[in-house]
């Protein structure tokens, strides 16, 4: 089975690691803020907090802006639950902005429209979460020149677009929002195994979002309601969780972070070929942001045969190639038809469910791979 996606781990990951099972410190030790250090100088960012998931550093992030109850947060319909729930963790509401059919991310226009109906009726959102599906970014200028003067936040959810570049910087950089999602997940663009990270300009939020990854505590005595009681002091000012991430953890991704050029480079080289040997077919094949670099984190096509979808990809699987589907629409899933949502609500994203098929893409894979997968998609079109 040739896989959508898979891990790179070199020896010299294997050896960071190994070094620090040897070590002082598994846990609560010097390398995690090395790593945030690394990642935030790497992006042009000022601060990063490193913890366990993405789906944390959504979560401590919403909390940090004072997300909650009675507020409301956008997103798009296209991406992984996580995108969404974050806002349920703390007691707020979820909507949802349909998405561009090109580069399947928030649509700038659509945005607008909402937005036009949401101030009429008195119903802003206070944060948006526009999300870098696949590793192409999103229009963020355009969207924080939209939702700025409103003084909306923004979440930049790039849990697939570690690498990837906008407008000349590094997705990343915060330069049109408050705060960025990384995640480190094993098929992503560089792994910590699990793990995530907040990217953020602003030293209070910062700070916020340092004390929530660990229980609201505080070792700071400005921070506290009174003189601490001796040098073992804490205080817990905060409702927070424990969402650290471990040593190794971290060594595995300042390891991984030595690379990441070359795995972004080998996956746009992938996805280049991708194009070229399957122009022919009657798919549709990712679109490219103009003054955007993706970092490619999957690659979709799109049937332009809808009725053909199940079988097409039961006939890929069937042939060892490991395809999947990224993403059944969020406000299809139960949880969120509960909640009012409903079939219709976002036709350009369920349109996008009912034709897309994710191939494989990762930076270990080979040319003799990719014609294998090439060929396979061929098969499923021949009488």
């Amino acid at each position: 089975m040739i896989p959508y996606g898979r891990q790179s781990i070199s020896q010299q990951d294997v050896d960071a690691v190994v070094e620090i099972l040897n070590s002082d410190f598994l846990t609560q030790g010097p390398v995690v803020a090395r790593f945030e250090q690394s990642v935030a100088d790497r992006v042009g960012a000022r601060y990063g907090v490193a913890v366990n998931s993405a789906t944390s550093a959504l979560h401590i992030a919403c909390a940090a802006l004072g997300l909650g109850p009675g507020d409301l947060l956008w997103t798009s319909p296209i991406t992984f639950v996580a995108s969404a729930n974050c806002a349920r963790y703390v007691g707020a509401d979820v909507d949802f902005v349909d998405i561009d059919p090109d580069t399947f991310n928030m649509c700038p226009k659509a945005l607008a429209a909402k937005l036009e109906q949401a101030k009429s009726a008195g119903r802003l959102p206070k944060i948006i979460v526009p999300v870098h599906m696949c590793g192409q970014s999103t229009a963020t200028r355009e969207i924080a020149e939209l939702v700025h003067p409103y003084g909306i936040r923004i979440i930049e959810d790039a849990s697939h677009a570690v690498g990837g570049s906008y407008l000349g910087q590094p997705i990343g950089s915060c330069r049109y929002s408050d705060i960025t999602i990384f995640s480190f997940h094993p098929v992503k663009i560089i792994t910590t195994a699990e793990g995530g990270m907040a990217l953020t300009n602003d030293a209070e939020l910062a700070a916020r979002m340092e004390r929530l990854r660990s229980h609201g505590i505080t070792r700071d005595p400005s921070l506290m309601t009174h003189e601490p009681d001796g040098p073992w002091y804490y205080q817990q000012i905060d409702l927070g969780w424990n969402y650290r991430m471990t040593e190794m953890q971290a060594a595995l991704g300042i390891s991984q972070l030595t690379r990441l050029s070359e795995f972004v480079d080998r996956r746009n080289a992938l996805a280049e070929r991708y194009d070229a040997l399957l122009a022919d077919l009657p798919l549709h094949l990712p679109g490219r942001l103009e003054g955007a670099r993706s970092a490619f984190h999957l690659y979709v096509v799109r049937l332009q045969d809808e009725t053909r979808h199940c079988a097409i990809f039961e006939a890929l699987r069937a042939d060892g190639i490991g395809v999947n589907l990224h993403y059944i629409p969020v406000h299809l899933q139960p949880y969120y038809r509960d909640l009012g949502f409903a079939d219709g609500d976002f036709p350009i994203a369920e349109d996008y469910y009912e034709r897309a098929i994710s191939i494989p893409l990762y930076s270990g894979m080979t040319e003799a791979d990719q014609n294998l997968v090439v060929e396979s998609i061929r098969s499923t079109f021949v009488p």
